[in-house]
C-alpha cells in the first residue's frame, strides 16, 4: 500500500501527517511506529491522521499516534500542524477549525504567520507533591492539559540528564497506572525554559504543546510568572500560552506557536 504524507513540525516536534477523510486507512501499530521510525521509515515525533468531522458542527477530527504507534488523548503542537494541515485542504472557514481530538473539541486559528489552539480545560493541577527519587527527596507539580505531565523547576537546565531522570518520573509509581509526560522547567530572562521527555516516545522531543502548556500554567501558579508565558522549547522556537483562572477552574487555555510543513512524499507499507 502506497500512501501520501506530509512532514510538519511545530517549533521541533515533528509529526507524520496523512489525509485519510475518505477513510480508507485503517494503520496497525506496527504501521505507524515504522513510519515514525527515524532509520526505517520517515520518521517522527508521532503520526496524525485527518479525518472527517463526526458532526455538521465539526470540521474534521484529528486522530494522533505517539511515536511507538499507541494512540494519544491530544496533541498540542500535533493540533497546531493538524490545523494548518486541515485549513490547506480547504476544510473550516476564514483561518478557522473546529476538530474534535480524543480529549475534547478544539477550535485552531491560523492569524500572522502562527497557528493558536483553544485547548482543553487543565484538570486534575497538584501542586508541591514530595516524592522520592534516586537522587533524593523532590518536589514536583501535575496537572493534565490533554495528557498527564508533571513538572520540575530546576536550576539549569541543561544540566538535567533528560533521559535518565525523565524516565524515572515518567514511571514513577505517583504517576501510576497512566504515568506521566516529564518536564524540566527553568525560570530565566523573562522566559520559562522547557525540556519535555515524553510518554509514548520515551525520550526528549524538541517540543511538546500540552507540555509546555503545563510548564505554563504552573510557573503561574508556582512562581507567579505573567500570563500570557513565553516559553522557549529545546528546537528553539517560542511558544505562548494563556489561560483564565477562575475559582479553582483553569480554562480558555491557549497556545500560540509556528507549524510548518516541511515536504510531502510517498511511502510504501
Amino acid at each position: 500500500m502506497t500512501i501520501e504524507f506530509t512532514k510538519m513540525h511545530g517549533a521541533g516536534n515533528d509529526f507524520v501527517v496523512i489525509d485519510n477523510l475518505d477513510g480508507r486507512l485503517d494503520l496497525t501499530t506496527e504501521q505507524i511506529a515504522y513510519l515514525c521510525d527515524r532509520r526505517f521509515g520517515v520518521g517522527a515525533d508521532g503520526l496524525l491522521l485527518l479525518e472527517k468531522g463526526p458532526t455538521e458542527e465539526l470540521d474534521a477530527q484529528m486522530v494522533y499516534y505517539n511515536a511507538d504507534g499507541s494512540r494519544a488523548d491530544m496533541c498540542g503542537n500535533g493540533a497546531r500542524c493538524f490545523t494548518s494541515f486541515a485549513l490547506a485542504h480547504q476544510l473550516g472557514l476564514d483561518g478557522r477549525l473546529k476538530f474534535r481530538t480524543d480529549a475534547g473539541d478544539m477550535e485552531g486559528i491560523a492569524e500572522d504567520g502562527s497557528i493558536s489552539v483553544q485547548m482543553t480545560p487543565a484538570r486534575d493541577t497538584q501542586l508541591s507533591q514530595r516524592i522520592n527519587l534516586q537522587a533524593g527527596p523532590a518536589t514536583v507539580h501535575y496537572t493534565d492539559t490533554g495528557v498527564p505531565h508533571v513538572v520540575k523547576f530546576v536550576d539549569d537546565i541543561q544540566a538535567v540528564d533528560i533521559k535518565a531522570e525523565g524516565a524515572e518520573l515518567r514511571f514513577h509509581d505517583a504517576f501510576q497506572p497512566r504515568g506521566a509526560n516529564a518536564n524540566f522547567v527553568q525560570i530565566k530572562d523573562d522566559l520559562v525554559w522547557v525540556r519535555t521527555y515524553e510518554r509514548g516516545v520515551e525520550d526528549e522531543t524538541l517540543a511538546c504543546g500540552t507540555g509546555v502548556t503545563a510548564a505554563a500554567i504552573l510557573s503561574h501558579l508556582v512562581h507567579q510568572v505573567e500570563k500570557p508565558v513565553s516559553l522557549r522549547v529545546s528546537g528553539g522556537d517560542t511558544l505562548k500560552v494563556d489561560f483564565r483562572i477562575e475559582d479553582d477552574t483553569i480554562d480558555q487555555v491557549t497556545l500560540t506557536g509556528p507549524a510548518k510543513a516541511v515536504y510531502t512524499g510517498t511511502v510504501e507499507i
